[in-house]
């Protein structure tokens, strides 16, 4: 089942290329919020799932191009971020010490909408395509045998990341990841019971309809048994709560103004989100691996605007 948020937070099952409004069927949960909303049906889905069911195929769906998608998962207590989590494409020697940080709900936006670079001295913009999974049931010390009873199902995920800002004192995953706007997500919460196998999934990610992140799950480094198992030990995870699975950065290129970016993981839907620099700063658009091609380490550096190196 596909699940989704629209217009003004009426729950949906997505059908194709429509939605139907199914907000009725859930009115008896308490929520004082889409996220309350959520979580109840999540703790509750499986009294509510015949019931979804039964309205999404008797009834007529609105087409999904003429209704506002909202994010998914509107505000999450945590977004857990894998770091460093992939082989990329076995270039690597061996695994990078398992890691993650955590990104506000205040990042989060949905399908449709605008990520926006602010007036800071990043070197590069990027953002990373991922595969998040979304938690089912309260989640604590959970073995790593036992990670898919935890799970309910599976999301688009983009990991924005503003490079190079100095310490200053602070966290630099902090100023990087926990920006506004920086994590698009969605368009929909595909349940985990449609995705047979969430470690062989390909993930692509499209700036201007040119391709440049192209990889599979597979190359997971601390595959998803583990994440959830060491992210269940670092903290208590609730129903509704996100853990992203990281990325391989070798397609990871500069975001800037006027991109529309195009997201999908193989069965859940594409997620669309377009770029704003009121600067209007301008990178070479070579992806980090056409720079490793060249000889180069590190990512294009800034070509035009301020903050540009003369």
């Amino acid at each position: 089942m596909k699940l989704a948020f629209f217009n003004d937070y009426k729950l949906g099952v997505a059908k194709g290329d429509s939605i139907v409004d199914v907000s009725d069927v859930v009115s008896d949960l308490h929520a004082h919020s889409p996220q309350d909303l959520l979580r109840a049906l999540i703790e509750n889905f499986s009294s509510y799932r015949g019931k979804l069911e039964e309205a999404a195929a008797s009834r007529q769906g609105t087409p999904l191009a003429q209704v506002d998608i909202k994010p998914p998962v509107p505000k999450p207590y945590s977004i857990v971020a894998m770091a460093v989590n992939y082989m990329e494409d076995g270039t690597r020697d061996a695994p990078a010490p398992i890691n993650a940080f955590l990104k506000p709900a205040t990042s989060v936006i949905g399908d449709g909408d605008t990520m926006v670079l602010e007036d800071i001295p990043a070197s590069i913009f990027e953002a990373e395509a991922e595969m998040a999974m979304v938690v089912g049931k309260l989640a604590r010390n959970v073995p790593a045998e036992n990670w898919a009873d935890y799970i309910f199902g599976y999301t688009n995920f983009i990991d924005g990341s503003a490079r190079g800002l100095q310490p200053g004192g602070g966290n630099t995953f902090y100023q990087m990841k926990a920006r506004d706007t920086y994590c698009p997500m969605g368009p929909f919460i595909v349940t985990a019971d449609e995705i047979s196998d969430p470690q062989n999934l390909q993930v692509r990610l499209w700036v201007n309809e040119n391709l440049t992140q192209n990889y599979n799950t597979n190359d997971m480094a601390h595959q998803i048994p583990r994440v959830v198992e060491w992210a269940s030990s670092c903290q208590t995870l609730e129903p509704g709560d996100v853990i992203a699975t990281g990325t391989n950065h070798r397609g990871l290129s500069a975001f800037q103004d006027g991109d529309k970016i195009e997201m999908e993981v193989e069965g859940l839907g594409r997620l669309h989100f377009n770029v704003r620099d009121d600067l209007k700063r301008t990178w070479s658009r070579e992806t980090r691996l056409d720079m490793q091609n060249k000889g180069v380490d590190g990512t294009t550096p800034q070509l035009t605007g301020k903050y540009a190196k003369s």
